[in-house]
């Protein structure tokens, strides 16, 4: 009997590590699998070829960046996914103000300059004060290097582009779980709030003592939300 798939989505400049203790949980029930979104210049596109890599029928989770390519996945084949999970995301169009700041994170990423941004920018925004923070912090910096300079500016074009979703969740009608950690700064709990009220039955789960990255931050309470998502 085949098993059900899990499609797992990283962050922008993520890769499989973030997921890794949801992977070792999960996999006794689903088929899991963590696809990179980093070969294209727009979120359809990402989308497009997530989707020429999946299996017929597959639950989907993404965190982040992989939460906005799912969102439109979704939008793009809402016959194929039968469970939505959608983590520290964003459902809204990228805020001016914040498109115009990747241009400079951009060029110093060419210029050699990515551990640099990824340090200085953007990280120090992404974990709540745990014990376990410098450690995650040394898995982002090494997911980001490893992806490397050109990702990082498809990755950031693709998020300045990237259309609005909430009409479009306004439609969803599956299982569907709202998960964020509660000290996300870079994508607040009212976000997710936003979220839960668009989907109709739409569950909000918030993680203590997680920010942005509470797929490593609190793993235990992650995997249980995750694990009653797939069973309902």
């Amino acid at each position: 009997m085949t098993r059900p798939a899990l499609i797992l989505l990283p962050g922008m400049m993520c890769d499989a590590r973030l997921f890794a203790p949801q992977v070792a949980a999960l996999a006794v029930s689903h088929d899991v699998v963590v696809l990179p979104i980093t070969e294209a210049e727009t979120v359809e596109r990402l989308a497009q070829i997530v989707l020429a890599a999946a299996p017929g029928h597959f639950a989907l989770a993404g965190l982040s960046m992989g939460g906005i390519v799912a969102m439109e996945i979704l939008h793009q084949a809402p016959e194929r996914v039968t469970h939505l999970a959608l983590m520290d995301t964003n459902p809204l169009a990228e805020a001016p103000g914040i498109a115009a700041r990747r241009v400079p994170q951009m060029a110093a990423a060419m210029a050699g300059d990515l551990a640099a941004v990824m340090r200085d920018e953007m990280k120090p925004n992404y974990l709540a004060d745990t014990p376990d923070r410098a450690r995650i912090l040394d898995i982002c910096m090494d997911m980001a290097l490893d992806l490397g300079p050109e990702v990082f500016v498809r990755q950031s074009r693709a998020l300045q582009s990237r259309p609005d979703q909430s009409d479009r969740l306004r439609a969803a009608r599956l299982p569907s779980l709202i998960l964020c950690g509660r000290e996300d700064r870079l994508c607040p709990l009212s976000r997710h709030e936003l979220m839960a009220q668009l989907i109709a039955g739409a569950h909000l789960e918030i993680v203590e003592d997680a920010g942005h990255l509470p797929t490593l931050e609190n793993p235990q309470a992650t995997n249980e939300a995750l694990a009653r998502w797939l069973a309902s």
